[in-house]
């Protein structure tokens, strides 16, 4: 036990050392005035490794000033946006429809940044081999409006399919897509890092979007960081650290990805190193400094105002829902 807590401790002391050596000294952290808080809460998901960045952000959080790091396990069934309005998260991180759909609701949210592109994929039977194919095919997803329902139906809609009419939505609340697809039930689901390594492991289906290569996916950010509206407006200086040490990590994504897949499975944010580095080297993570999130949730937005899923503007999203003034600053700062 001591010698695993002893690998875990220089782990950690060596992202902290990667981010102040390699990407960046705290010159910054100490000059400018203190903290509003101390305490940061983030959502620990398993198995999400397309969350590395914020997964394993604990070190640089600590070289920010943060004592008091916690990894909240919400209920399985939670809305993490409900937990954000709530007080009981500080900062989520989700594929753009999710936060629109947030935002459109009245939640106090506020879309900080994108951190990568690509990262999701859908796959399917020999018998699938692209989206309009999924015409009259089954298409698994945890429940109508999650986030792999909004997304494989913006996707069918893109190319001229009513995903209302087109595709026979299987919810499988209890039982995981994936697993229904193994066991032929389904044509078709959204694999999320590591579903898409363990399904080429398995070599059983293919994929039929790769949102890291297949335009118009893999020019907009696929998972973005948000807070709550009143965080922000309370905390703007930890608003700013807990963004740079986010960022940061995304670096580290980038130019370690062996260190941030072996912090991923020792923080038990997921199982499995071959799959978490597969995914890390396969996602986008230098993208946060080049593309715009704005366009992102615009793009979006448009895409779920064409299919129903919103009633609100573009314009009144990115509006009422974002503030782009920190990751403005610290494209500055954080020069590559």
């Amino acid at each position: 036990m001591q010698i695993v807590q002893n690998r875990r401790t220089f782990l950690a002391g060596a992202a902290a050392a990667g981010a102040v050596g390699f990407l960046g000294t705290t010159a910054q952290a100490w000059a400018e005035p203190g903290l509003e808080t101390t305490t940061v809460r983030l959502p620990k998901t398993f198995r999400a490794l397309c969350e590395a960045p914020k997964n394993v952000a604990a070190a640089l959080l600590r070289v920010e000033g943060f004592t008091d790091v916690r990894y909240v396990e919400p209920p399985i069934e939670a809305d993490f946006f409900e937990l954000l309005a709530s007080g009981e998260l500080d900062f989520v991180v989700d594929f753009p429809p999710p936060h629109i759909k947030a935002i459109e609701t009245g939640l106090p949210v506020k879309v900080l940044t994108g951190l990568h592109s690509g990262c999701i994929e859908v796959i399917a039977t020999d018998s699938v081999r692209s989206i309009s194919d999924l015409k009259g095919k089954r298409v698994g997803v945890f429940a109508l409006t999650s986030a792999p329902h909004m997304l494989v139906a913006l996707m069918a809609a893109y190319v001229g399919l009513d995903p209302a009419k087109d595709i026979q939505w299987i919810e499988s609340p209890d039982a995981g897509a994936m697993q229904l697809f193994n066991e032929g039930k389904i044509d078709a689901f959204l694999g999320v890092p590591p579903e898409p390594q363990e399904q080429r492991a398995r070599n059983f289906g293919h994929t039929i979007v790769n949102t890291t290569l297949d335009r118009p996916w893999s020019q907009h950010f696929c998972c973005m960081l948000a807070s709550s509206a009143q965080f922000v407006e309370r905390y703007p200086i930890a608003t700013k650290r807990v963004l740079r040490a986010i960022l940061k990590a995304a670096d580290l994504c980038v130019s370690d990805p062996e260190l941030v897949a072996r912090l991923s499975v020792d923080g038990k944010f997921t199982d499995r190193y071959d799959y978490a580095l597969q995914g890390l080297r396969a996602a986008r993570y230098d993208r946060w400094r080049e593309f715009d999130p704005e366009d992102t949730l615009r793009f979006y937005a448009l895409r779920m105002h064409e299919v129903g899923f919103i009633t609100t503007s573009p314009d009144e999203i990115i509006a009422e829902g974002t503030d782009w003034r920190f990751v403005n600053e610290l494209r500055r700062e954080l020069k590559s």
